[in-house]
């Protein structure tokens, strides 16, 4: 028996020292991003687009009721951290952000937290983690064919899409250096000309946070991010009545 024992915890030991190394993401660069890589290897592997966030949430909702309109504000952290009881008070919108997400994993839970909430019209805020590289290197091309498989997914299910701008970034303090690095102010002008032009072309709705938060130096006005990305309270302040606008034009379009 004794030698039985034994010889099991020696081929525990062997099979201990053969178990192969803990996946490290590639090196982006970015000290701070392969970090974040690193800790998010778990959700990659086992829930990539994260759809246990919201499964209990969605299932709690109830279908909208009559005359309802109802908005789904689907994003990474910038959807996620936006109190939107309090830039729309009183209004039936649902927030369905999740930070540090890209396109590619929002493409995963479309169909739970979009598609499956029946509203009126979904608010598509996407793309700088994209960039950023957060999943790994996709090219503007492949950003692009995700924002358009969403509208056409939406489309299909007679629901109005408003795509809005990826958000300049600035560079004025060393907490926001990385992520204005990271990020850099070419590719998201492109991305937001691709989706200018994508709405104009569709019918799909095309709000323009862009212009309204550029300071005189072409970046992000330093009052409306503490760290050069996320909006802060005056940052939500100036987004929040253009989103309104364009949700309200894409209602006007659903009738």
């Amino acid at each position: 028996m004794m030698k039985v024992f034994a010889c099991l915890l020696i081929s525990l030991a062997a099979a201990a020292q053969q178990a192969p190394p803990p996946v490290v993401p590639p090196s982006t660069g970015f000290s701070g991003l392969d970090h974040y890589r690193a800790s998010r290897v778990a959700i990659y592997t086992d829930d990539y687009g994260q759809l246990a966030r919201y499964r209990a949430s969605n299932a709690a909702l109830q279908p909208p009721e009559g005359g309802e309109n109802r908005v789904v504000f689907f994003g990474d952290s910038i959807t996620d951290i936006w109190h939107l009881d309090e830039s729309f008070p009183g209004k039936p919108y649902v927030n369905r952000g999740i930070g540090g997400q890209t396109t590619s994993q929002m493409l995963v839970r479309f169909r739970q937290d979009v598609i499956d909430l029946a509203p009126k019209v979904v608010v598509i805020l996407a793309g700088t983690n994209d960039i950023a590289g957060n999943t790994g290197k996709i090219s503007n091309d492949d950003i692009a064919a995700n924002f358009a498989t969403m509208a056409e997914l939406a489309r299909a299910h007679h629901i109005r899409v408003v795509f809005s701008s990826i958000l300049p970034v600035y560079n004025y303090t060393p907490q926001s250096k990385e992520f204005f690095d990271s990020r850099p102010m070419s590719r998201i002008v492109a991305l937001n000309d691709w989706l200018k032009g994508y709405c104009a072309a569709s019918g799909a709705i095309y709000l323009n946070y862009f212009d309204s938060m550029l300071d005189d130096r072409g970046l992000l006005k330093r009052d409306l991010a503490d760290d050069g990305l996320h909006p802060n309270k005056a940052g939500f302040a100036v987004m929040a009545p253009l989103a309104e606008k364009a949700i309200d034009r894409a209602l006007v379009k659903s009738r």
